[in-house]
């Protein structure tokens, strides 16, 4: 589904990401992991082509095509969403314009998708115009779920969100991700059964999202590189023990799979 080659990015004249390789496969769901500052939201902002970063090295192939140098409507169309972090207020738009913008034409009940994300009284606002943190995050979910991509790129999904929020969060991203989301007419839904897959690289923080989401595997960014590829579970309970520190040894070792013999 996404290959990325010795990716080195800039931001202005500093080099943000540093040799990146990695590959998420069909129907995967791949955890990010990371401290401030470490590149993970750059990684997701240049998979998905946003301005500002600079490519100087590597490439980007998503499912077999090269999108290094691609614009962000061209990804878009051929199956990348993202939900932000911090996205941003939309004045003029109604949530329910963007929905439709985001189905690109295809049949889709904006409604019934609205009251899935417990949005039904945000359609007719503008797009995150007010809105709470967890209303920014089920607004951004109603887009992907209209949207349909075939890879989704999640910026820390649990940031800003209460515990209930959390939950519901939580299990639509998994449906979303398990192909278990039902957002196709009736007479679609077999073919969406049979050939659709639906993969995943979320960024996480707090690890919340990993209580309700399968998860096949993690790995650190640190300081641009990446390391210790383990199960996202291991590497979550790694770090809450001895923090992110350790990854230095890893990347001095000059081997990422040491976290996993370490946790072995």
């Amino acid at each position: 589904m996404l290959h990325i080659e010795d990716l080195h990015v800039s931001i202005g004249e500093k080099e943000v990401l540093s040799g990146i390789d990695l590959h998420i496969g069909e129907n995967e769901t791949f955890i990010l992991f990371g401290p401030n500052g470490s590149g993970k939201t750059t990684l997701l902002m240049t998979l998905m082509g946003l301005g500002g970063l600079r490519v100087t090295r590597g490439r980007v192939l998503f499912r077999g095509t090269d999108i290094t140098r691609a614009p962000i409507h061209e990804r878009s169309r051929l199956g990348i969403g993202m939900s932000f972090q911090r996205p941003p207020t939309i004045h003029g738009l109604t949530t329910r314009r963007m929905v439709d913008l985001c189905a690109q034409g295809r049949e889709t009940n904006v409604d019934a998708l609205a009251g899935m994300v417990n949005m039904s009284d945000f359609l007719d606002r503008d797009v995150n115009s007010g809105f709470s943190g967890g209303e920014i995050k089920r607004s951004e979910l109603l887009q992907l779920m209209a949207q349909r991509p075939r890879l989704v790129l999640f910026d820390e999904p649990e940031s800003g969100v209460d515990l209930e929020n959390m939950k519901l969060i939580g299990r639509t991203v998994r449906e979303m991700l398990d192909g278990t989301l039902s957002v196709e007419p009736a007479s679609s839904m077999k073919e969406r059964k049979t050939k659709r897959q639906t993969s995943g690289l979320i960024i996480t923080h707090t690890g919340y999202i990993l209580e309700y989401i399968n998860a096949d595997r993690g790995q650190v960014l640190y300081n641009g590189h990446l390391c210790c590829e383990a199960n996202p579970r291991e590497i979550l309970d790694h770090v809450g023990k001895f923090g992110y520190q350790e990854c230095v040894r890893c990347l001095g070792s000059g081997d990422p799979g040491e976290l996993s013999r370490i946790i072995a």
